[in-house]
């Protein structure tokens, strides 16, 4: 019985830990997914105008690489590092091109 147990927690533990990836990149808005914030102006720098953009208009934190913008599923609040660079530690479902975050750490 204990190794049945055993086994099924380390096929869980197992299952989980591939799908962890690494990701750099800017903390935005879907609204201004490529951190250029020049065209809505909602704040004076781009990290105001993509906590106005969700706050006020519904837009949701995205990470953008430089070449997509990824939706920021769970983990820590993104919003204290908007248009920050950063390095986000999740699970990236291709479909949806979203990440579930398990870390958010800003770039140095």
């Amino acid at each position: 019985m204990k190794t049945a147990v055993f086994a099924l927690v380390l096929m869980s533990t197992l299952s989980a830990a591939p799908g962890t990836q690494t990701f750099t990149g800017t903390i935005s808005d879907d609204m201004c997914a490529s951190a250029d914030h020049s065209r809505m102006q909602m704040g004076s720098n781009d990290a105001e105008c993509a906590t106005a953009c969700v706050g006020a208009h519904g837009a949701a934190y995205v990470l953008y690489d430089g070449k997509k913008a990824y939706r920021l599923r769970g983990g820590p609040a993104p919003e204290r590092f908007a248009g920050k660079k950063v390095r986000v530690t999740g699970a990236l479902d291709a479909k949806t091109q979203s990440i579930r975050v398990d870390s958010i750490a800003p770039v140095k």
